[in-house]
């Protein structure tokens, strides 16, 4: 069993959209290899910073990013195994990617509670908390509302007090 822990700077960037993990940022590693019988098992961690910008607001944002990782290495890659024992080495590269690609979130927002753009000005609710009104609706909905009015007055099918007696 062999353990190491390393600092990578990232070659290209990882992850694509809202948020990734820039080129040139660090990725600090804490891997750990042993040998089974099928191949190499790989055990790690990865921690990151993910720069991007909220997906409600547009401001820039960084998200730190801790993955853990195990995958094994085939001595004899087949279909089964995606990674495989090259030379008595192995690659981590892809695998270190995947994970940290994965673990990115798809809609990052710099607070669970961002109230995000107002739709009508594009002013940031966050700095302007006087503009957030709770019974805002999105316009696209008004038609909706109207479809809710209508079932509030309409007859009772559920009850089957509307339906005709014999």
């Amino acid at each position: 069993m062999r353990e190491q822990r390393l600092a990578i700077a990232v070659a290209e960037p990882m992850g694509e959209g809202l948020v990734s993990v820039r080129e040139g940022s660090e990725l600090d590693l804490d891997v750990r290899l042993e040998s089974v019988h099928e191949g190499i098992l790989v055990t790690g961690e990865v921690d990151a910073v993910a720069e991007g910008e909220c997906g409600r607001c547009l401001i820039d944002i960084a998200l730190p990013v801790e993955v853990e990782f195990q995958e094994l290495f085939a001595y004899h890659s087949g279909e089964a195994f995606e990674y495989g024992v090259q030379d008595d080495h192995v690659d981590l590269e892809s695998l270190i990617r995947d994970a940290v690609v994965l673990s990115l979130p798809f809609q990052p927002v710099c607070r669970p509670d961002c109230p995000g753009l107002d739709p009508v000005t594009g002013v940031r609710l966050a700095d302007h908390p006087e503009l957030v009104t709770p019974d805002q609706r999105d316009p696209r909905w008004a038609a909706l509302a109207g479809l809710q009015a209508s079932e509030d007055h309409g007859p009772d099918l559920a009850s089957g007090a509307d339906q005709q007696r014999d």
